[in-house]
């Protein structure tokens, strides 16, 4: 009887890594799609200092200037209720 041990004929041990080397060949594809999917989204390899997308409204970019500490918490209410003006931002009441 022959056994993938036996070297005479037979496949050999080295049959048993094919699985393996399937399984890493669906990991790497795997990864390969999700890095490609991910870069549309900025992915992980992305700078984070890089400029911010032109999709951003005023008054975000108004949130993260505070939040930075770029402004103080007066000038942030004076430009946000001229935001709230001028965009008309709904869901918060006015802040004079």
């Amino acid at each position: 009887m022959q056994t993938l041990a036996h070297w005479d004929g037979g496949p050999g041990p080295w049959i048993l890594f094919f699985p393996l080397i399937w399984a890493a060949v669906a990991f790497g594809v795997v990864t390969v799609l999700r890095r490609t999917v991910r870069r549309g989204r900025g992915g992980p390899w992305r700078p984070m200092d890089t400029a911010r997308p032109s999709g951003d409204s005023p008054i975000a970019i108004l949130g993260r200037r505070f939040a930075t500490g770029e402004i103080d918490e007066d000038e942030y209410w004076r430009r946000l209720s001229v935001l709230d003006e001028q965009f008309g931002r709904t869901g918060k009441g006015g802040a004079a």
